[in-house]
C-alpha cells in the first residue's frame, strides 16, 4: 500500500480502515486536528475523512479524475464516489458542508458523466456487453486511452449501485454552469445513440435529466437534432433552435447565437480533453448552418 503524502496524513480515529499509524491530521501542510489516541474526538472528522477519500480516488483513478474532486465529494455524488473505493461517505444533500469550492473541476465533470452514463445504461433494465463496448469506444475517442481503463472500472462499480438519478441530477444542476451541463447531455446523447437508435426509456431519462438540469426544451432538441438527420428533415433548424419558417437573416442570427453558446472555450477549466469533446457539439452547429445555407442558396 502506498503511503500518503504529508498533507494527507490523518489520525486513525478519523478513518480507521484507511490508516492506523498517524495521530495528526494535516491538510495542505497545516495541522487541522491532532490527538494522543483513538478516544480523542475531532471536530474535523468528516472533512479529514473526505481528504483521505480524495487521496485514495486520485491514487486509484488519477488518470481519469485528474486533480481530484471538488463539490462532487459531497451529497449523493460523494456517496457514490465513496462506494467506488469501498469507503463510507455521508450522502447528505448538503454538499457545501464538506466542500467550500463552488467551481466545477475536471474530476467533478467526469465523475458526474460516469454516474449519468450508468443511469442511461440501466434505463431499460438490461446491461448489454456490446453497450459497454460502445461506451468504451466513445470515452476513448473523446478523452483518449490513458484514462479509459480507469473510467470503465469506475463505471463497472457504479452499475452495481442503485442510483437515485433525481438527487444526482439535482446536485449537478445546482453546481455546474449551463455550458458544462449542455456538454454532459451532449456526451450522454452520444452514448444513447451509439448503436444508431435510442430506446424510449433512454430518451425519457435524458429528458428527465435535462429538466432537472434546468436545460431548456429548445437546447435539448438542439443537442438531439444531429443524431436524427436520417429521420427528421427539419434537424438543421432544430440544431439552431429555430422554426423552419425562419428567414435567412434569422438563421444567421441563430447560428451566431448557438455558435457562441456551444463554443469549446465555454468549457475552460474542465480540462483540454473535455474542451476537445465539446468541439464536436460546436461542429454540429456549423454543419447545420452550412446545410441550410446550401438548401436555401444563402450567401
Amino acid at each position: 500500500m502506498k503511503e500518503f503524502p504529508e498533507k494527507f496524513k490523518t489520525v486513525s480515529y478519523l478513518c480507521p480502515p484507511l490508516n492506523h499509524r498517524w495521530r495528526e491530521a494535516r491538510v495542505q501542510g497545516k495541522t487541522v486536528a491532532s490527538g494522543a489516541g483513538d478516544n480523542e474526538p475531532s471536530l474535523r472528522c468528516q472533512n479529514d475523512r473526505i481528504t483521505i477519500i480524495l487521496f485514495q480516488l486520485i491514487m486509484k483513478f488519477g488518470k481519469w479524475l485528474g486533480g481530484g474532486l471538488g463539490w462532487a465529494l459531497g451529497g449523493p455524488l460523494g456517496a457514490l464516489a465513496g462506494f467506488v473505493i469501498g469507503a463510507i461517505v455521508d450522502g447528505s444533500d448538503d454538499s457545501q458542508r464538506y466542500v467550500e469550492s463552488g467551481k466545477t473541476g475536471a474530476g467533478d465533470f467526469k465523475i458526474s458523466l460516469l454516474v449519468l452514463i450508468a443511469c442511461i445504461i440501466k434505463a431499460d433494465g438490461i446491461r448489454k456487453p456490446e453497450e459497454m463496448g460502445m461506451v468504451r469506444r466513445i470515452l476513448s475517442a473523446n478523452f483518449g486511452e490513458a484514462g479509459t481503463d480507469e473510467a470503465m472500472a469506475i463505471l463497472d462499480r457504479l452499475l452495481q449501485q442503485d442510483i437515485d438519478e433525481t438527487r444526482v441530477a439535482m446536485q449537478i444542476g445546482a453546481r455546474m454552469n449551463y455550458s458544462s451541463k449542455l456538454e454532459l447531455l451532449h456526451l450522454l446523447f452520444q452514448i444513447a445513440y451509439a448503436d444508431g437508435d435510442v430506446c424510449e426509456a433512454e430518451l425519457l431519462h435524458l429528458r428527465k435529466i435535462a429538466g432537472l438540469f434546468g436545460v431548456s426544451a429548445v437546447d435539448f432538441e438542439a443537442l438531439k437534432a444531429p443524431y436524427t438527420r436520417s429521420s427528421d428533415s427539419g434537424w438543421a433548424y432544430k440544431a439552431l433552435g429555430i422554426e423552419s419558417s425562419a428567414t435567412d437573416e434569422e438563421i444567421k442570427k441563430a447560428y451566431r447565437r448557438m455558435a457562441m453558446k456551444y463554443h469549446p472555450d465555454k468549457l475552460t477549466g474542465l480540462g483540454e480533453d473535455v474542451k476537445k469533446a465539446g468541439a464536436e457539439k460546436f461542429r454540429a452547429v456549423q454543419e447545420a448552418y452550412e446545410f441550410l445555407k446550401k438548401e436555401r442558396g444563402m450567401k
